[in-house]
């Protein structure tokens, strides 16, 4: 399923969402001009899980250089379609979570879901010495905040039925709550199966970022009013 949009204006300009958006534009530009410098700017940036837990690896990094690719990960990108996707998701959601919790709030909540996002993915894929790159977990848990907060919230949807397209209004619950089971399943599977498939997807990053963003709307807004729940 992919949204086109949603009913749902938000309560004030989105300056925080369109900064993000901007700026993982402007960081994939610039990695599409490094050339074969690329995959060592990648490695610098990207989230390595076996840098931090591997003990002989860990132990040629000071702290101060471990810390950085956990939040420096969730703004690159590895291609076009994984850029775009990711931006159209965060410009449909984003808005809406900004105008929650206002811009700074927003900015901290934005940051603090890509990290534990980062934090899952290092627990559950431990070893890879293969770079973790994007803002998807990040992402996961603004969709984990607007699914609390907007749940009837319509969602223009673009769905496949066998090998033609439709578009169909849906509400937020069950849009979010396909994505969710879709990537807890994936993630499930990624543990057991060598497929190239979903060994290269951070599906737990976006599993553990979206419950992130539920656990973390409590603290920056308390349990959502019944009202809201109703949009």
């Amino acid at each position: 399923m992919i949204p086109i949009r949603d009913a749902n204006p938000s309560r004030r300009t989105p300056w925080v969402n369109y900064s993000i958006i901007v700026c993982c534009a402007f960081i994939f530009l610039y990695e599409l001009q490094l050339g074969r410098h690329l995959e060592g700017f990648l490695f610098e940036y990207g989230l390595i899980p076996a840098r931090v837990t591997r003990a002989e690896i860990a132990r040629h990094y000071a702290l101060v250089e471990q810390i950085p690719p956990f939040f420096s990960s969730m703004f690159l990108h590895g291609g076009w379609l994984h850029l775009i996707g990711n931006m159209w998701v965060l410009y449909i959601f984003g808005d809406n979570i900004e105008g929650e919790l206002g811009h700074v709030q927003y900015l901290l909540f934005y940051l603090l879901c890509g990290l534990i996002a980062a934090v899952i993915q290092v627990i559950t894929n431990p070893l890879s010495n293969v770079p973790t790159i994007g803002a998807s977990g990040a992402i996961g848990g603004v969709m984990g905040a607007y699914f609390l907060l907007y749940p009837h919230a319509r969602i223009l949807t673009l769905i496949p039925i066998f090998f033609f397209f439709t578009l169909m209004e849906v509400p937020a619950y069950l849009f979010l709550g396909f994505w969710f089971l879709l990537q807890f399943y994936s993630g499930a599977f990624s543990l057991i199966s060598h497929s190239e498939q979903y060994q290269g997807i951070a599906w737990w990053a976006h599993v553990g970022g979206f419950v992130g963003g539920m656990m973390l709307l409590f603290v920056f807004k308390g349990l959502p009013g019944k009202s809201r729940r109703k949009r």
